[in-house]
């Protein structure tokens, strides 16, 4: 199976395209995009590979669904396109981001600015239906980020981990936490955030992480 995604990921990932599970998933994600509205628009399903090639990979953020609102979406977990509005859990990263680093919140929250730089914002399903959450979840989106994740794990060296939340602290129990710095709290949607996510200091602390093992932190503006 062709899919259209960047090279370096294609070559590891290229056994888990002519799996069952993906083979079934491609036909269910083709049906929905020709019968739903369905975010994000398909050429940007794997904008955060595109976006972040392997071995430009420094840390992982983990997400669950994208938005499913109108305009949200664009294959970025937490990020929108240009002149969308925050939604309210890019409200609080951001919030964090200021409270930790000095940052002014910024007037976009498209973060293909992260990506570039190395980090990789991985939702765990990949797309969803409008104005529906969880309506791809159990399809097979998540075997294939399961790989992603292991692939990461087993193949790089000190990389951060940003596990937000019960779902995403699942989805990195396999992590080695010798080779990799997971950094663990609760959500940061406004029922949860001031219960733990404010506070957490995890984007200095991966700058720290980063510094000290002679990788180039991210600007997180």
């Amino acid at each position: 199976m062709d899919v259209k995604i960047e090279d370096s990921w294609k070559q590891r990932l290229e056994v888990e395209f002519s799996k069952d599970y993906f083979v079934r998933l491609t036909e269910f994600v083709r049906n929905e995009y020709r019968t739903n509205t369905i975010f994000p628009p398909g050429p940007l399903i794997f904008n955060a590979f595109n976006l972040c090639p392997f071995d430009n990979v420094k840390a992982v953020i983990i997400g669950q669904d994208p938005y499913h609102g109108p305009g949200q979406a664009h294959g970025l977990c937490f990020s929108v396109k240009d002149g969308v509005a925050f939604p309210p859990s890019l409200v609080n990263i951001f919030k964090e981001i200021g409270s930790d680093l000095g940052i002014t919140a910024p007037r976009t929250g498209n973060l293909e600015r992260w990506a570039e730089q190395g980090v990789l914002l991985l939702n765990a399903t990949l797309t969803v239906r409008a104005h529906q959450a969880g309506s791809h979840q159990r399809k097979g989106w998540e075997e294939f980020t399961d790989q992603v994740i292991n692939i990461l794990n087993r193949e790089k060296q000190n990389l951060v981990f940003f596990l937000w939340g019960a779902y995403a602290l699942k989805k990195g129990e396999s992590i080695d936490r010798t080779r990799h710095l997971v950094l663990e709290s609760v959500h940061p949607s406004p029922l949860s955030a001031p219960r733990g996510f404010f506070g957490n200091r995890h984007f200095s602390r991966c700058n720290e992480y980063l510094a000290g093992h002679g990788i180039e932190p991210v600007n997180w503006e």
